[in-house]
């Protein structure tokens, strides 16, 4: 299945100039959904993961199913304020600021192996802190995987060394 062919190219959005890789379309696919689950699956059965973790809130839509396929727990990363019990918390650099992503303290025992998904690695800025909120709780990274991959971006040279898996590259 060709899933580029899926994924619906906006021009101009969020403002002028950008070209947005619009997942939406590839999500309402049945075929192509469970097709990329599957996908992502068999890309990173080799990485003997415990937990998926998805940052809110396109990791969620992506991280969970494939959790649910690998037999794995999800841990979600969120936005601050929007978990109940005690936080990891990191701060990371946006284009224009920063931002800041929390996790649950408790989301997995040290040493737990994980991986992260999201839907896109564009600077890879996400999923570095990501990263950062994972070595706080003396889990090990086993590698990263994300549905698009923006190349000119340069994403992966942010990332911390671990496996990087992407179904699409543009």
């Amino acid at each position: 299945m060709d899933l580029k062919s899926l994924i619906r190219d906006v021009p101009d959005f969020p403002k002028p100039g950008i070209l947005f890789r619009d997942i939406t379309t590839l999500l309402n696919n049945p075929q192509g959904l469970c097709y990329t689950i599957d996908l992502l699956a068999e890309k990173v059965s080799h990485l003997s993961i415990d937990y998926v973790v998805g940052m809110e809130s396109r990791g969620f839509i992506f991280g969970t199913p494939l959790a649910c396929k690998l037999e794995k727990g999800f841990i979600p990363v969120r936005k601050p304020g929007k978990l109940p019990a005690a936080i990891h918390s990191v701060e990371y650099e946006l284009e224009y600021g920063t931002d800041r992503l929390e996790m649950h303290q408790d989301a997995f025992h040290p040493g737990s192996r994980v991986l992260i998904v999201d839907d896109l690695i564009a600077t890879g800025g996400t999923a570095a802190a990501t990263a950062k909120l994972i070595q706080q709780t003396g889990a090990e990274l086993a590698g990263f995987a994300f549905v698009i991959e923006l190349t000119f971006l340069e994403g992966r040279k942010n990332l911390p060394e671990a496996p990087v898996i992407t179904l699409v590259q543009y």
